[in-house]
């Protein structure tokens, strides 16, 4: 399992792009959609919603069980990802790539977000 470098991970499992223009991709972590097992449905936060670092913001169903989705920084929702919602399958497929979850305008990043490294011997 490969962590990207270049994102930061959250406790909760999520990961956290790098801001362009002030916005970040969040999504969850091949780890965690690992241990979920098959992604059947996604509930997402709505674009305007105003999500908490450490905050649910909306939950993942698989074959196994529902999860919560946690935001790994606080802000405003721009964007949520609808073709994870049609098809949840993309979780499990491409976790860092296409089963990316929202992106946030971020107004506040809490201090404890990981480094890959960090992440990789975190989730063990």
């Amino acid at each position: 399992m490969s962590n990207p470098q270049q994102l930061r991970y959250s406790k909760e499992h999520e990961w956290l792009s790098a801001a362009e223009d002030g916005v970040s991709t969040v999504g969850i972590t091949e780890h965690a959609a690992n241990a979920l097992g098959d992604v059947v449905y996604v509930q997402l936060p709505e674009v305007g919603d105003t999500v908490t670092a450490g905050e649910t913001c909306g939950e993942l169903e698989s074959t196994k069980s529902v999860s919560d989705l946690y935001s790994p920084v606080s802000g405003e929702v721009t964007e949520a990802n609808e073709d994870v919602v049609n098809d949840p399958s993309l979780v499990n497929s491409a976790p860092f790539e296409g089963g990316w979850l929202f992106k946030v305008r971020v107004s506040e990043e809490p201090k404890d977000l990981l480094s890959a490294d960090e992440y990789t011997e975190f989730a063990g």
